[in-house]
Formats: C-alpha cells, structure tokens, sequence
C-alpha cells in the first residue's frame, strides 16, 4: 500500500510545448551544507542560477568553516541565504537545519561539489507532478570529470544489509532508467515536506553516511514511493569535500544501524544469514588490509555499530509502528 500525498494548491501544472515543458514556478527550496567548501560552492551556485525552473530558496548551511565561505557566499551570490552553524553538525544536521529554515513545498538537498544541469528542477518538479504517489525523488548522478558515467541512478538496498548506488561507475546507456527507486541519494535528493512533516528528518546520529538510507527506509515502511528523475541530471565530484577514511568509519558503523532500527523482521529473518556472511566478510577484507587507516576505521565502525544497536532498537519501535507497506511490496524493492 502506498499513500497519495494531496496536492499542495501551488504546485507545478505542466503542458509540453515544443517538447519542452512549460509550468508556472513551483515552490523548491534548495539546501547545501558545507565545510570548509568555498573552492567548489561557485560551481554549484552558479548551476542553480541557471535553472530553467528557478529555486524559489537557495539555503547554504555553513558547518563552521574556517575558509572564505561566508566572504564568498556574501560578495557573490547575494540572492543566497547563508546559515552560519557555530559547530559542525555534519551532513544530517546541516541539512536538518536548513530544512527547517526553509519555507518550499518541495525540499532539495544538494551536495556543494556538484553542478546541476540547468533543467534539473524542472525534471525533478515534473517527476512529482506525474507521479502522486511519490513522497521522495531521486535525480541522476553523473560523475563530473566523466559525465558519460553514473555515480547513483538512485539508492538501492541488498537483502545482504548493504546499501549501494545503482549503475554505480557504468556508462550511462538508460539501462537504469526504471520508474521507481528504493531511495534518493542525498547528493542531489528531493522531498515533499508534507512527507518530511510525517515521517521526521535525518537521524542526526548517523552523521554523514546512510542518514539518506535511513530515510529511504522511514519512507518506504510509511507509503511513501520514491521515482526517479532520470532526465533530472546532477554531475558530482564524489567525496570532494569529505568522505574517503573518515568515512569508512561511518559505513562501518551506520550499515549495522540500519539494520537494527529499520529493516523489518519479516526482511531480516529469511536473510540473516546472509547479512551475517556479509559483515563478516566487510571485516575479514579489513583485517587484510590492516595497514590502511580506512581498514582499521572501517573495523572500529563495526565495533561501534554492535556498541549501538539498543540505542537503535529504542528508535526501531517508533519507526516500525508508521509500516503500512505490504511485505510483497517492500520485498520488490530491495536487491540481491
């Protein structure tokens, strides 16, 4: 069962003229946390000025920099809201406190190192329109110094307990142009705020990595589809601006939370076995690689994620009791 979110009286009417598509404006606010990311944020900013579908908001969530990002931000693009954080909140928060600065019916998340194609917004803005049922969009991710080549043509979820990104690396030929997606990765992701108002917003406690899963999850065991925007183009720099070792840290950590707050039991049981072979085999590839700071914090994430998981099991009450989707249903979303 999936909900229909009622339509807000100021969203977008569509006609196609010319095989384009012509709309009055629709109300998306755009949100970009940041650190330390002044070198990438004129790429980003400039991308979104030349939107065929303007953002009625531009929010820059600033995590307590110490480059020129508010000097930059203040000089060049007057038009843009800055929110300064006194500390670094990270990706789920930065983002948290955007939204909640934020006025839109529609809520963007849009990482700084990325450069969106000017027609972004009117695709993702489309994509909502034909589709009702879809509480979430997930746009496309091209690699930006490969732009024939995908980094996520959405989110997608293994009975393995790993999250990935679909066609990750591959040339993008529209072999992964499908309808529907498990989730949105959080680079360049879109929401109605009337699901956002249901369901919650990130989980702060997973920082930077898989908060966008965490949600994907929320979403999807409340109704809310996730359609995927494949004309909706963004080109990432992947990890730019974060990431690498200090993430490994994180997915270590965050890929054992998922499953102790939001993978249903009906998922879990038949498969876990298989997520079992799966964390182990994480840790017996970091075990090799020992030497590496990203195997060593890759191990300490694990260790962090069992030490976690009654703090996540408190939550998972909460998160199971909003399931209306069928186990059929939900089933058919995730991978192998």
């Amino acid at each position: 069962m999936s909900r229909s979110p009622q339509r807000a009286p100021h969203d977008v009417v569509y006609a196609h003229v010319d095989g384009r598509l012509g709309c009055r404006p629709a109300f998306v606010s755009v949100i970009i946390p940041t650190w330390n990311g002044a070198r990438h944020l004129p790429v980003c900013l400039e991308a979104l000025r030349r939107q065929t579908l303007p953002a009625w908001e531009v929010i820059v969530v600033d995590n307590a920099s110490t480059d020129e990002t508010h000097a930059l931000v203040a000089r060049d693009f007057p038009e843009v809201r800055l929110i300064a954080l006194p500390v670094n909140k990270r990706f789920a928060g930065a983002c948290n406190a955007g939204i909640r600065a934020s006025r839109g019916e529609f809520v963007a998340l849009l990482n700084n190192d990325t450069e969106a194609d000017p027609r972004w917004l009117e695709h993702v803005v489309a994509t909502f329109d034909a589709h009702p049922d879809a509480g979430f969009v997930a746009s496309k991710l091209r690699l930006f110094d490969q732009r024939d080549r995908l980094h996520s043509a959405g989110d997608c979820y293994s009975r393995r307990g790993v999250p990935g990104n679909r066609g990750v690396w591959q040339v993008d030929d529209g072999r992964f142009d499908t309808e529907y997606v498990f989730g949105a990765c959080g680079a360049a992701s879109v929401y109605r705020r009337a699901m956002l108002d249901q369901i919650g917003l990130l989980d702060e406690a997973f920082e930077f990595s898989c908060e966008d899963v965490d949600l994907s999850w929320r979403a999807q065991l409340a109704g809310y589809k996730c359609a995927f925007a494949h004309d909706a183009i963004v080109y990432h720099k992947v990890s730019a601006t974060g990431g690498g070792v200090v993430n490994s840290y994180y997915d270590g950590r965050n890929f054992i939370w998922l499953l102790a707050k939001d993978v249903p039991s009906d998922i879990l049981r038949p498969n876990f076995s298989k997520v079992i072979a799966e964390q182990w085999r994480i840790t017996r590839d970091a075990l090799r690689a020992w030497r590496g700071q990203a195997a060593r914090n890759r191990l300490k994430g694990q260790l962090a994620g069992i030490l976690g998981i009654p703090r996540m099991l408190s939550r998972r009450r909460a998160v199971q009791r909003t399931r209306i989707i069928d186990h059929a249903e939900l089933a058919g979303l995730l991978d192998e």
